[in-house]
């Protein structure tokens, strides 16, 4: 069921465990497939260099498990993908990550400005990576204190915890979002470090939502 949704994630998830995103087991990945509703969800304590496809859950947005091939449980962190996806319907990936820089100002409780244009392809609506409240991983209380931060962004830290990024079209460009954040806290600390911990100058949510793509480029047949 599901496979090819199935083979995305594990290929995801051996990506994002190979570039230090997730270490040690850490982390969890999630699909949600548009005609049935299901998701698939990334096994619990399993590496992901010995994961198939095989030992991908798929659930439902209640919690039950539909499929699990090996035996395997989901991971304990599901109850917060479910509440993204009910946040957000039009979300079709979810990726959590344990990235050193990103987990460092998570630990601060510290939101990342936006300090690099780049980042107005991540969803910032306030342009910085928020910060969901703590709470104790697995618990409804978490999945509810995310659900809330993902109506701001696609791009949340999880205080004391990680890292959580989220895309409407497939996992491959949460993954690179998730990716962005890690790259964005590193560059944020070293600017931290430069100016002596002063903060960096950054753009404002306005400046952000005017990007658009250069209407000066012209393609042959264009008139």
């Amino acid at each position: 069921m599901l496979e090819s949704l199935k083979s995305d994630l594990v290929a995801v998830a051996r990506r994002a465990q190979h570039e230090g995103l997730c270490k040690h087991k850490s982390g969890n990945f999630s699909i949600r497939d548009l005609d049935s509703g299901l998701l698939v969800v990334s096994p619990t304590s399993l590496d992901r260099d010995q994961m198939s496809p095989r030992d991908v859950v798929v659930m439902n947005l209640d919690a039950e498990v539909i499929e699990n091939e090996s035996g395997l449980r989901p991971t304990s962190e599901v109850l917060m993908h479910l509440e993204i996806y009910k946040a957000r319907p039009e979300v079709r990936a979810v990726v959590h990550t344990h990235s050193a820089y990103a987990t460092t100002f998570a630990l601060l409780n510290r939101p990342i400005p936006a300090i690099v244009y780049e980042v107005a392809n991540l969803g910032l609506t306030r342009a910085r990576v928020p910060v969901a409240p703590y709470g104790r991983p697995g618990t409804p209380e978490l999945a509810r204190y995310v659900r809330e931060a993902v109506t701001e962004a696609d791009c949340v830290l999880l205080e004391k915890h990680g890292a959580v990024a989220i895309d409407e079209r497939n996992i491959y460009e949460a993954f690179l979002k998730a990716a962005y954040i890690e790259e964005l806290a590193e560059l944020y600390h070293h600017a931290l470090t430069a100016n002596q911990g002063r903060e960096p100058d950054s753009f404002e949510p306005e400046e952000l939502r005017k990007w658009a793509y250069p209407s000066q480029i012209t393609f042959p047949g264009a008139r």
